[in-house]
């Protein structure tokens, strides 16, 4: 088993491998991981953990909220997670690394990053400036059957696109999609429009197969409602929002 300790960025997202996750970074706690992160050389990697946040909140209050008006808003690394964190967040994420950190005028920091491997929340340690995870690396099995049901997969996310985006609208050609079974498999993860439980299911699949195969009962499901709703929302299914941290 192979573990490895890591700052944590807990999200209302969920990252997966292969996938650009662009932050913007204003919290204290997140600026002074992300200082740390710019210690580290040049050539070497700087890397971050993102888990999906399962209860509680991506940004700690900043001032006093209901019921006590009073009450002081919450500071320190665990500030809207709770006594004992861990419980707060799903227990499989994903590793970031951070291609481009930049620190702007007032401290905030604009940061680029990609998912590289899937992890497994072991533990959570809140002694520092920021949260901090040990992390076992979960293994990319393959499955049987996964170059057939990708195949499947892209037919049917085209179809859904059209549905989603309107048939006139613009939406990925056949030359724009991948065809290994691995990178279609978390590309249509993440564009779909699906809820965060969802996302989180295919993010912690046992293996490439059983994660399509789960894409394409979901993508038939969604197609099928959409066929039937009298107006659709305009969707760019090629961006990711900015995460405000």
């Amino acid at each position: 088993m192979t573990t490895v300790r890591l700052p944590l960025f807990p999200l209302n997202s969920v990252l997966f491998p292969g996938l650009v996750l662009p932050l913007n970074i204003f919290e204290e706690r997140y600026r002074a991981m992300m200082r740390e992160l710019l210690k580290a050389g040049e050539d070497e990697p700087r890397r971050f953990a993102v888990v999906a946040i399962r209860d509680g909140r991506e940004v700690a209050p900043s001032s006093p909220g209901l019921p006590d008006q009073t009450s002081l808003p919450e500071r320190g690394p665990t500030a809207g997670f709770g006594a004992d964190p861990i419980q707060a967040f799903h227990r499989v994420g994903c590793i970031a690394d951070a291609a481009s950190i930049r620190e702007r005028e007032d401290g905030s920091f604009e940061v680029m990053a990609t998912g590289t491997v899937r992890v497994r929340l072991l533990s959570v340690d809140a002694s520092g400036p920021f949260l901090t995870a040990e992390l076992e690396e979960l293994p990319e099995e393959t499955g049987e059957g996964a170059g057939a049901l990708a195949e499947g997969v892209l037919r049917a996310f085209r179809n859904y696109q059209k549905r989603l985006a309107g048939a006139r609208e613009r939406s990925l050609t056949a030359a724009e999609l991948p065809d290994e079974p691995s990178v279609v498999s978390y590309l249509v993860a993440a564009a779909a429009v699906l809820d965060i439980p969802a996302k989180q299911r295919l993010l912690q699949a046992p293996d490439i197969a059983t994660r399509l195969a789960e894409e394409l009962k979901l993508l038939r499901a969604e197609t099928a409602v959409i066929r039937h709703l009298p107006s659709l929302p305009a969707v760019d299914l090629t961006r990711a929002p900015t995460s405000p941290n």
